[in-house]
């Protein structure tokens, strides 16, 4: 493990229990995520590919926003 990780989870560890929890929550639903993504890209390799040619492509094309304008 990390220093860096080794104190952020000694500060979590000084919160309340229930904010412990809704951290924890978010890491695991976070860490699952990722693991779904790297299952779906390992499967089709090109799909990453093809989404960045079209992310690329709607920006030459200037279709695409500032992802603060969308937040």
């Amino acid at each position: 493990m990390t220093q860096l990780l080794e104190d952020a989870l000694r500060k979590v560890g000084e919160l309340p229990e229930d904010e412990q929890n809704a951290l924890a929550c978010q890491i695991l639903e976070t860490l699952e995520d990722e693991e779904a993504w790297g299952k779906t890209l390992r499967k089709n390799p090109d799909k990453l590919r093809r989404l960045a040619e079209k992310a690329l492509n709607e920006d030459h094309r200037g279709t695409t926003r500032p992802l603060d304008e969308i937040l």
